[in-house]
């Protein structure tokens, strides 16, 4: 089986695509130890090193085929403060370059957010490419939307595919668009009572405030910055990692009981995890971080898939 290492692994997203397309992960690294926690729970045969990415000693590393990252997204991402790689977030990057330099995988796999490309007029990506090409790496990059891959979550993200070979590089091709057959309701069942705690308590200002808000049962809602966000067409906006850090922004919806939040399982299900997939005994508000800070699993197992039969 080609052999893969995972560095900020996060729950295991990345990962667990890549598993489901016929790849191992044979090590993985995050600093969040809640994080490494479910990770451990859900890949109990992969090595988890939990500690800053800066702390690897990258000449004890065995080489593999691919390096996936899901590297730190927030110096990048419009809903932050944009510093990139002023940022000591954003200069995290360099650590996968430094990792690289001893592993010489065939592939280095990229995810962050859709506005990586566009970050500081394009400088951001440049940089990026500019690394990548300068040692011997060509590039394709895809900008997607979850719910263009059958999810039915607003999630658009940039997937950076550097192969080490130009041949393999211009041999792949991205997924084909999916059509979106289901909807939130289809994943979320209302008729389903869950834990007591996630529900509002009736005759409270946030429950008159949001059961005002609540026109259409069909959709979900939740507090932003803007006032309370309403979904469209039975498409979930994207879950954010800030679900962890303020209540008022995990999702809620009215069901059959009630009007509740969405509960860390509906979340991963929203995601396209499995049911089989488990959160570790975590506090709840990292448990939702944790979730907002992954990625759709369905949509990299099918950018996965394609590069199956190009590594050795």
């Amino acid at each position: 089986m080609k052999k893969v290492i995972s560095l900020f692994s996060g729950i295991g997203g990345i990962d667990l695509g890549f598993q489901q397309a016929g790849f191992e992960t044979v090590w993985a690294n995050d600093i969040d130890r809640d994080a490494c926690k479910t990770y451990r729970l859900n890949f109990p045969d992969t090595t988890v090193f939990e500690c800053d990415t800066r702390k690897l000693d990258a000449s004890l590393l065995q080489e593999v085929a691919i390096i996936t990252a899901g590297f730190p997204c927030q110096p990048f991402s419009v809903c932050g403060n944009q510093k990139g790689f002023s940022d000591n977030r954003g200069n995290l990057f360099f650590e996968i370059m430094r990792i690289a330099d001893v592993v010489k995988p065939q592939l280095i796999f990229l995810e962050n957010v859709a506005n990586l490309v566009e970050h500081e007029k394009g400088h951001t990506f440049n940089v990026i490419h500019n690394e990548l090409v300068s040692r011997g790496y060509y590039l394709r990059y895809l900008v997607a939307d979850a719910c263009d891959y059958g999810i039915p979550q607003h999630r658009t993200r940039t997937y950076l595919l550097a192969f080490r070979e130009v041949e393999k590089c211009e041999s792949y091709f991205f997924p084909e668009k999916i059509k979106l057959e289901k909807q939130i309701f289809d994943i979320i069942d209302k008729s389903e009572k869950v834990d007591d705690c996630f529900y509002l308590p009736e005759n409270t200002p946030l429950y008159k405030k949001i059961a005002e808000a609540i026109t259409d049962d069909n959709q979900i809602y939740r507090f932003s910055d803007y006032g309370i966000q309403k979904s469209k067409d039975g498409i979930c906006f994207t879950l954010k990692a800030n679900m962890g850090t303020w209540y008022n922004r995990v999702p809620m919806i009215k069901d059959y009981y009630g009007i509740r939040t969405i509960t860390p399982e509906e979340c991963l299900r929203l995601m396209g995890f499995p049911r089989s997939f488990k959160i570790a005994d975590i506090p709840l508000k990292s448990a939702y971080k944790q979730i907002g800070n992954s990625v759709c699993v369905p949509v990299i197992k099918l950018l996965a898939e394609n590069i199956l039969g190009l590594i050795r």
